[in-house]
């Protein structure tokens, strides 16, 4: 069975070292997990996710489903790391659509027994007048936050977090992000537009996770989705330039943060090798380091272009959480 997770694979190979970036403190997300201490160096919670020493042990980073119950009881137990089943996050995204849409079943219709029927006919827009912006992109613009995101069940949905089993076909898909590529492609009338309005639904939708594990996995996900939505609509896998502006989005908007604090967890990661200037000695082995400095995470207001502190917008209308 092919892995759902495989970080050898292309295109997640080639762009790992961007997708472990962390834009808050320019250097690569941690671990903030003691699971992989047994690896050996470079596996500490507090060490920066490296792409080399990853690669060594790719088999490492799998989803919570293909981790042994030790490890997953491990992980509940130290981080109280659950995993909704696909069928509640339908659910949950049902509601926002309907609170949304104003009326119900506009992607699909939940079933008694956990399953679900998916509307076949391209979503419905109501007529409008007196506004310049169409509402089909209104929807892509509206904004998403999905909190301690794990892998992102909320956000796409690639397969069941809780069983491991594809979601197939697209159109069956349930994440809020899926939902908002649906759109794009029944509405978008070129490839350039289609594009554009991809692009802007990464840009509407968020999450930050404590894990760095996880939260690669969730980034992986993105990624991955964003190759099939383009697969399905187009024939043919993204060009090298589209990958890397969507690659942008996904290492601004879901990103490693203690949500208790608004900062990055353990504080800021200290590179592996400390630079020192060529008249000053370097520190000794073993010389005590101080304490790591918490930095506040900053995210993407992709509209106005600049990045702002996560804390001073977790009240702004129009953020879903």
């Amino acid at each position: 069975m092919e892995d759902l997770i495989d970080i050898e694979a292309s295109p997640v190979s080639s762009f790992l070292d961007w997708l472990l970036r962390d834009m808050t403190t320019k250097r690569n997300i941690i671990w903030a997990t003691d699971t992989y201490a047994d690896c050996g160096p470079g596996f500490l919670d507090t060490d920066e996710m490296k792409s080399a020493a990853l690669l060594r042990h790719a088999g490492c980073i799998r989803p919570r489903i293909e981790k042994t119950q030790e490890d997953q009881a491990a992980r509940t137990r130290k981080k109280a790391e659950v995993f909704t089943p696909a069928w509640l996050c339908n659910e949950m995204n049902n509601h926002l659509d309907r609170e949304w849409f104003g009326r119900e079943g506009v992607f699909n219709t939940g079933n008694a027994d956990h399953t679900w029927s998916v509307s076949e006919e391209p979503v419905a827009f109501p007529p409008q007048s007196g506004r310049k912006v169409p509402l089909w992109q209104r929807y892509i613009d509206s904004r998403r936050l999905e909190i301690t995101c794990g892998e992102a069940p909320y956000l796409v949905s690639r397969y069941d977090s809780a069983t491991g089993a594809r979601i197939l076909p697209l159109k069956k898909r349930i994440g809020l992000l899926d939902r908002k590529l649906r759109i794009v492609s029944e509405n978008a009338a070129n490839r350039g537009e289609w594009a554009k309005w991809a692009l802007r639904a990464y840009e509407a939708c968020y999450g930050y996770e404590y894990q760095g594990d996880s939260l690669l996995i969730a980034r992986v996900n993105l990624l991955l989705t964003f190759c099939d939505y383009h697969q399905e609509r187009w024939g043919q896998a993204p060009d090298i330039e589209l990958l890397a502006a969507v690659i942008e989005r996904i290492v601004w908007n879901v990103w490693q943060m203690d949500g208790l604090k608004d900062t990055v967890p353990l504080g800021k990661p200290y590179a592996q090798v400390e630079e020192f200037s060529l008249f000053e000695a370097p520190p000794e082995a073993g010389a005590e380091r101080p304490a790591p400095v918490a930095l506040p995470c900053r995210i993407k207001d992709w509209r106005r272009q600049k990045s702002l502190c996560y804390h001073t917008l977790k009240s702004c209308a129009g953020v879903t959480t």
